[in-house]
């Protein structure tokens, strides 16, 4: 025979296997994939976010029908948000910050897949739901009175918790917080030594017994060293917003006015000197790669990134006296600039665009701060009053950038300017204190202010809500917290 006209057993089964493969492709073109939507992933699920944290995914199994899935998707409490899709992939992005303090939780049913009819409910997605927190509301604040006297105490909002951190044989004089909240970066007095002035500090941390980014926390109130005294003396410093890099001011104690100027401590690297102009004031970027400080007629910004060292500023702002603070994104800072006819204005500094005074006032310009949507500036201000003395009244203002209207949120009929403010990180309170100041030898034993002066009485008071569910500046009373002390803080 020429030929077989017989397929062989293995042919048959191949040929048996192609039919049946094509009818199931004509089944599923004609029909359809009736298989269940599913969310297949929330980037958000059983996780902890802060003020940083604006967006979250959803991801699918399949292609879905985007109304039905925006507008079932439902989040209590809310959060208001705009939604984009990436194929499969949905983006949920905050307007405002997550209000701290909160258990919030994300459902989604009812919604379909892009090929299902809306009346098939049998091929609904099926029913997800997801619980996620915002970080519990915290304050740290430097105790006044008793066994709190000049120690550095953390309050928890969320938890009615209060926890004194360092040792009473420490008086501290200023501090940072890190930003997962774990550590706090503090300078302080020995009260046992022999030098015990506002240049005799040495440079800490302490644990807070908090790790939002992880489950497990160190105790509360171990303390590290970090920088000594005993050749320079640390007059300022300040910590990078990624919590990786310490700048300090350091002034050489035998020769104070020829050794003076600013060193870098880096992440488990031993401090360097870092040269530059002798400066002032200085307060490091949001990329924490680049330094603003007070130089000459105005204010350099410097890189402060490894290998950097003695390079030309990256820009230099003439005019300005001092930068406040940027927006959570780095693009704007505030500025302080002193005008000819002794006036200070607050000015909106742009990366692009041109700069924009927003405030003047015949007084001073204590503090101030963006809110984390860029759009209000809290400020601490003063205002000159018309007397027989030189009175300079203190107010916190509200600026809203996107209406150019002001909203004053307290006034301080009788104060010393020894004031602190701080904005919490989801813009919804403002911390503040109210002193009595009197000569360090009426009160040998109280804690000093960062001018020198003892603290006699001291209270903490807190404004809160500031902006409603709509991101709008509300009218908040003060209210007085039954706590005493000085400095608050909102931990990040």
């Amino acid at each position: 025979m020429k030929g077989d006209s017989f397929p062989q057993p293995l042919d048959r089964v191949a040929i048996a296997a192609m039919v049946i493969l094509s009818l199931i492709t004509i089944l599923l073109l004609v029909g359809g994939d009736k298989s269940i939507p599913r969310v297949r992933g929330f980037s958000w699920q059983e996780t902890t976010i802060s003020s940083v944290d604006r967006a979250f995914t959803l991801r699918f199994n399949r292609p879905m029908n985007r109304d039905s899935v925006e507008s079932n998707l439902q989040i209590d409490p809310p959060l208001p948000g705009k939604i984009s899709w990436a194929g499969e992939r949905m983006a949920y992005t905050l307007l405002y910050p997550a209000p701290y303090g909160t258990t919030y939780t994300l459902q989604l049913s009812g919604a379909r897949d892009r090929f299902a009819d809306s009346d098939d409910t049998e091929h609904y997605i099926e029913p997800f739901q997801a619980p996620f927190q915002s970080r519990d509301r915290v304050m740290l604040y430097l105790g006044s009175e008793g066994s709190e006297r000049g120690r550095l105490v953390l309050y928890n909002f969320s938890q009615d918790q209060k926890t004194i951190l360092t040792p009473s044989d420490l008086s501290v004089l200023s501090f940072e917080m890190y930003p997962d909240g774990d550590r706090i970066l503090f300078s302080a007095l020995d009260r046992n030594a022999d030098r015990r002035g506002l240049t005799d500090s040495r440079i800490y941390t302490v644990t807070t017994g908090l790790d939002f980014s992880s489950e497990d926390a160190d105790a509360p109130g171990r303390v590290q060293r970090i920088l000594d005294n005993d050749t320079y003396q640390n007059l300022q410093f300040a910590l990078a917003p990624d919590g990786t890099t310490i700048v300090v001011q350091r002034a050489r104690r035998d020769r104070p006015g020829s050794d003076f100027g600013l060193w870098v401590i880096r992440e488990g690297d031993d401090p360097e000197r870092f040269p530059t102009e002798p400066g002032g004031e200085f307060v490091i970027a949001p990329n924490s790669k680049e330094l603003a400080i007070a130089q000459g007629q105005g204010v350099a910004l410097l890189s402060i990134e490894p290998g950097t060292e003695g390079n030309e500023p990256l820009q230099f702002f003439p005019q300005y006296g001092r930068v406040m603070g940027f927006t959570q994104d780095g693009r704007a800072a505030v500025m302080v600039k002193f005008n000819s006819d002794y006036t200070r204005s607050m000015v909106v500094v742009p990366n692009i665009g041109e700069p924009e005074e927003i405030l003047r006032t015949s007084g001073s310009i204590l503090d101030a701060e963006f809110d984390p949507s860029g759009r209000y500036i809290y400020a601490l201000v003063t205002e000159l009053l018309e007397a027989d003395e030189y009175i300079e009244q203190p107010y916190i203002l509200a600026l809203d950038l996107e209406t150019q209207d002001s909203q004053e949120l307290v006034r301080f009929e009788r104060s010393s300017l020894d004031l602190n403010m701080s904005l919490a990180p989801d813009g919804q309170a403002i911390l503040f204190d109210r002193l009595g100041i009197v000569p360090p030898n009426e009160r040998p034993d109280a804690p000093l202010t960062s001018s020198g002066g003892a603290i006699d009485t001291s209270e903490l008071w807190i404004l809160f809500p500031l902006v409603n569910a709509q991101g709008e500046l509300t009218r908040p009373q003060p209210e007085q917290l039954p706590l005493d002390g000085f400095n608050p803080r909102w931990l990040p």
